[in-house]
């Protein structure tokens, strides 16, 4: 039997100093994976799912989110799986019905600002949730998409995202405590 080459070598003349001889590994390995948990942006119990392997190794494994997929684990997690998919249906539902409830609002934050309306501090995702909260809107911090906070008094078209395709745009108008206009004069 005659010595080979090796199976991922590159043809043509050799390699120089600091060049490898065979090709780099796939930066796209990934690692199987069964969730024993909903996990918010990868799947829901009982997923089969392909992660990298830094997250596999130092997230979902060390705390009991994922393990290794076997036949008996799939199955013993079947029932699991099926009542976080009607948790989820029921999430989807309740979030429809607030996205519609949402699609023309326009809510007005009252924030103390200097003599050219630039705020003390800043309206952030938080304040932004906290004021749809209070109109009867269950909005979580994290579905409100600000790229920036705001920081000057006016109005200003705001993401609400709760899934891909499930989000509307509501219009936060941020008004001075006070007059501006007649403290400039």
């Amino acid at each position: 039997v005659g010595v080979t080459d090796a199976p991922n070598s590159i043809p043509g003349p050799p390699a120089h100093r600091g060049q490898r001889d065979t090709m780099p590994a796939a930066s796209t390995r990934q690692v199987t994976l069964l969730l024993n948990r909903n996990v918010e942006s990868l799947g829901i119990v009982g997923d089969v799912v392909k992660v990298r392997p830094g997250y596999a190794r130092n997230y979902l494994l060390p705390l009991g989110i994922a393990e290794v997929p076997t036949d008996e684990r799939i199955a013993a997690l079947q029932a699991a799986r099926a009542e976080a998919m009607a948790e989820l249906e029921t999430l989807r539902s309740e979030r429809r019905g607030i996205i519609s409830a949402l699609e023309d609002i326009a809510i007005s934050l009252v924030r103390s600002c200097n003599d050219r309306g630039i705020l003390y501090g800043s309206v952030t995702q938080r304040d932004i949730a906290d004021g749809l909260n209070e109109l009867g809107h269950r909005v979580d911090e994290r579905a409100v998409r600000l790229a920036n906070p705001i920081r000057r008094v006016g109005e200003y078209p705001v993401v609400i995202q709760f899934e891909k395709e499930m989000k509307v745009e509501v219009i936060i108008k941020v008004d001075a405590d006070r007059s501006i206009a007649e403290e400039s004069e």
